[in-house]
């Protein structure tokens, strides 16, 4: 058995390229043939290389048209296209979330405008505000790390926000103030969390590690870890790192990550994330 893992030719600092390191060193432990490529190198040379054409692909881009390609090649996809499609943009998570009855924050999508226009009219602000309440929180659809999430105080916050972001694809969300600076980050592999880690920080609202926070090993109650499963089952993962709030009336799921950067959470549980997801992609592709 052979496969791919595909990264992304435009993604090579230490952060992601360590990742592949990890990948590397658990498919040889499993005597698993893993090939790397670029979405670069695929789309420069696709004929060719389909020639050699694998088992499966560890997608670990969000290069959906390329994956998409690969798709419909017979290639069998891990994550799938759809998943990672899913997870990528916020607004689809949380009405795939919606659609199975999993509890996460209160949520409201901004109205689709375009680039070039933005938005000239700003009476939906007012909707927004009745539904939520100051403070919320504004997410862009797109982005990674908590570094496009923001928490605006009052109408001059709100505005300022949406006129300093670079799009218009943008999220609404209720504040957790019982869950300020502090989550859970689960990692889902097939039908298991594999591991856990809280996360925690004393001066932002929110408790991402890259935003400043801390971290911590955790042990996810029953709740927590059905959750989280049903969580990357709505979306539809193979595996995926579940962020949840702890909401007044239990925890919320705040986000589900296709491409989770596991690097910390392997670092703090000691678990090997990447053994973990290599052994999978092994039994189901028996």
């Amino acid at each position: 058995m052979k496969g791919w893992l595909v990264v992304n030719e435009f993604l090579q600092n230490q952060k992601f390229s360590e990742l592949t390191k990890l990948f590397l060193s658990a498919a040889q432990k499993a005597n698993l043939s893993l090939t790397v490529y670029t979405n670069a190198e695929l789309l420069a040379d696709t004929k060719e290389i389909l020639k050699q054409r694998p088992d499966f692909v560890l997608f670990w881009d969000k290069d959906i048209v390329l994956g998409n390609y690969l798709e419909s090649q017979g290639i069998p996809l891990y994550n799938s296209v759809d998943a990672i499609r899913l997870c990528d943009d916020k607004r689809l998570t949380h009405i795939a979330l919606m659609r199975e009855g999993i509890p996460s924050p209160r949520t409201i999508m901004a109205p689709m405008t375009y680039p070039n226009i933005g938005f000239t009219n700003h009476d939906f602000f007012k909707q927004v505000e009745r539904e939520l309440s100051y403070p919320f929180v504004v997410k862009e659809a797109f982005g990674s790390f908590g570094e496009q999430v923001y928490l605006v105080r009052d109408r001059k916050e709100l505005q300022q926000r949406i006129q300093g972001t670079s799009t218009t694809e943008l999220l609404f969300q209720e504040y957790i103030p019982e869950s300020r600076g502090r989550d859970v980050r689960l990692q889902v592999v097939g039908d298991r969390v594999v591991a856990s880690m809280y996360r925690y920080s004393d001066t932002d609202f929110r408790a991402n590690v890259t935003a400043g926070g801390k971290m911590k090993n955790y042990t996810p109650s029953k709740e927590e870890s059905s959750l989280a499963l049903r969580a990357a089952r709505a979306v539809g993962a193979d595996f995926a790192g579940v962020d949840l709030l702890f909401g007044a009336e239990g925890p919320l799921v705040c986000e589900v990550n296709s491409n989770a950067h596991f690097k910390n959470i392997q670092t703090c549980t000691g678990v090997p994330v990447a053994e973990e997801i290599i052994q999978y992609l092994c039994e189901v592709q028996k």
